[in-house]
């Protein structure tokens, strides 16, 4: 439902200046809007408006203005930024904010942990160079899931996952694995950087690593910045998926996150870090040039 139409149709029963405040605009602009005509404009701006809603929709209802912008300019609209901001915002069209998350971090004190090889240089040249991951815990009606990821610097796409009941070293074992499909070489000597949990500091995620030829990495205990990329993955998901519903059982659950990182972020969710591409139009890019240099 539009804001001004809303208003529109209760200022009967409440005063304008009310309605406009609790909406959160302008009394001046539903006033310009209540005055407007069928004219060449109006119907130009409800042709951008529709616009706006798709791509608003087809996010999931999660990009605000800034990406929304970014989409339109793709698709050919030549468009200020403000007056993006202004449609969505006359129609209650907001992006969704994060919020803070649990950590899942169990430091084995016995445990040596690996260097950190990334010091916070989320980049890289090539896909497979480095990668980040990490846990978190997804609540279900039926109880506890917990969700194991990896994730690409270069196109930050989640080239691996897992997720189990339980949060065992083979839970990101199987996410790691998963990875290194992906990959026609597969992970011979890549950076994995992650927090120093108990499950990737075992013996067991540590042979793992030596069998495919992965160099472990990691950040320091309690600093979030150290993996800030797979830390706002999280937030992400949270927020774009498992806060927009309850979650009744662990099959539903599974199978929505899933969707989500193959048909949604990896495919069509555009990223600030690389230059609003997707990760799978960063990828292309990437082996596009690849083999422009060999030919």
């Amino acid at each position: 439902m539009r804001i001004f139409e809303f208003i529109d149709r209760q200022k009967a029963e409440f005063p304008v200046k009310v309605l406009c405040r609790v909406c959160g605009v302008s009394r001046s602009g539903f006033y310009a809007w209540a005055g407007r005509g069928p004219g060449g404009r109006d119907v130009e701006e409800e042709t951008l408006a529709r616009e706006i809603e798709a791509i608003w929709e087809a996010s999931r209802r999660s990009y605000g203005s800034p990406r929304v912008w970014r989409r339109l300019r793709r698709n050919g609209f030549r468009v200020a930024r403000k007056r993006v901001a202004r449609i969505m915002a006359e129609r209650g069209w907001r992006g969704r904010a994060g919020r803070r998350r649990v950590r899942t971090t169990i430091v084995d004190p016995a445990a040596a942990p690996a260097p950190d090889l990334v010091g916070r240089d989320f980049t890289a040249t090539r896909p497979g160079e480095k990668l980040v991951g990490d846990i978190t815990y997804l609540r279900t009606w039926e109880g506890w899931l917990y969700l194991a990821t990896v994730i690409d610097l270069y196109s930050r796409r989640v080239v691996g996952w897992s997720i189990a009941d339980h949060m065992r070293a083979s839970l990101v074992g199987d996410a790691l694995e998963a990875a290194a499909g992906c990959y026609p070489d597969g992970l011979a000597g890549a950076i994995f950087h992650s927090d120093r949990g108990s499950q990737y500091t075992s013996s067991e995620y540590r042979q793992l690593c030596e069998r495919l030829g992965v160099r472990q990495s990691m950040g320091r205990t309690g600093v979030c910045w150290d993996n800030a990329v797979a830390e706002s993955f999280f937030a992400t998901l949270k927020t774009e998926l498992i806060y927009t519903r309850p979650w009744p059982t662990k099959a539903k659950t599974r199978l929505a996150i899933t969707e989500w990182i193959e048909a949604h972020y990896n495919r069509r969710r555009m990223h600030s870090s690389i230059d609003y591409n997707t990760p799978l139009e960063q990828e292309q890019l990437y082996w596009n040039q690849t083999a422009k240099n060999v030919a």
